[in-house]
């Protein structure tokens, strides 16, 4: 099958790299610019084109891989300017929109497909280590769902179909999973940086705790790798770490105690904490911060 890429950065270069170790043939690429489509070009070893809808007559699968906001206004470009002919596989990567926003090619004859996989891709490079192996969710054409699965397939993964109505649910599920993970990560340095600890020691002596984490909740799964104060019902422990938190950095007083009660929740799950030391748990990070009640 010969494949037509638009959008040249991270995901759609490591697609094609993947495709290509895979027998597809890339046809050719075309990006926002024409500098970073022969960026792409080169190392997939393949045309590089000026307007995507040259890109798209050359193949049988489109795959448009720009920004989320690019994907309708391409589509619609494509099609105005004749890219877009029945018997074509036309699909996105974006794991927020549905297949709708290939209209226009449907209305070409082309077949649509939402194509995501539930991976971090930071460069080309990355995208070719993560993405095989991957959970991916299909949506779009019923006549398209099955080259999706052949596809997800040929990478080593797995994949579900999902309704169009839950992607916004999924893909907020897919952000506090990644976006959110790097966010509890810089918490955690800017309360070490608070006592004074240097960035790089942070990364350090915080990395075996992290990995350390997430082999747990691997091998026990949530609730059960859950630990800590809130798990043990240290009422006095947390006291201690709302003072520190809003004398020494107050603005991190109400992440700390909305993650707080977000876990007491969890650790009742656990059945490590009874109801009534989880309703004191609760009173205590829920009531006005330290900073609130010294200015009163």
């Amino acid at each position: 099958m010969r494949v037509g890429i638009i959008g040249a950065g991270a995901v759609g270069t490591g697609m094609g790299l993947l495709l290509k170790q895979r027998n597809y043939i890339v046809a050719g690429v075309a990006s926002r610019t024409y500098a970073s489509a022969r960026k792409a070009a080169a190392r997939l070893q393949c045309p590089a084109f000026e307007r995507p809808e040259e890109a798209a007559r050359q193949a049988e699968l489109v795959l448009i891989t720009t920004n989320d906001q690019a994907i309708a206004p391409v589509a619609a470009t494509v099609a105005r300017r004749g890219g877009f002919r029945p018997g074509q596989i036309v699909a996105h990567m974006s794991g927020s929109l549905t297949s709708a926003v290939l209209a226009p090619a449907r209305a070409c004859g082309a077949l649509a497909l939402s194509l995501h996989p539930l991976q971090s891709c930071a460069d080309a490079d990355r995208a070719v280590a993560n993405l095989p192996g991957s959970v991916f969710s299909l949506e779009g054409d019923r006549e398209a769902l099955p080259f999706g699965k052949r596809l997800v397939t040929e990478l080593g993964g797995e994949y579900f179909i999902i309704k169009p109505e839950d992607k916004p649910l999924y893909h907020a599920a897919a952000s506090v999973a990644s976006n959110y993970l790097v966010s509890l990560v810089d918490f955690s340095y800017r309360l070490m940086h608070a006592i004074g600890m240097e960035p790089q020691m942070a990364a350090r002596a915080l990395a075996p705790l992290i990995e350390g984490t997430w082999k747990n909740i691997g091998e026990k799964g949530v609730p059960q790798a859950l630990t800590g104060p809130i798990a043990r019902g240290d009422v006095s422990t947390i006291k201690d770490h709302l003072q520190a938190i809003a004398a020494n950095v107050p603005e991190l007083e109400e992440i700390y105690r909305t993650l707080g009660r977000y876990t007491v929740g969890l650790a009742s799950r656990k059945g490590s904490i009874d109801v009534g030391k989880a309703a004191v748990l609760d009173r205590v990070l829920a009531g006005s911060s330290v900073r609130k009640r010294t200015t009163k």
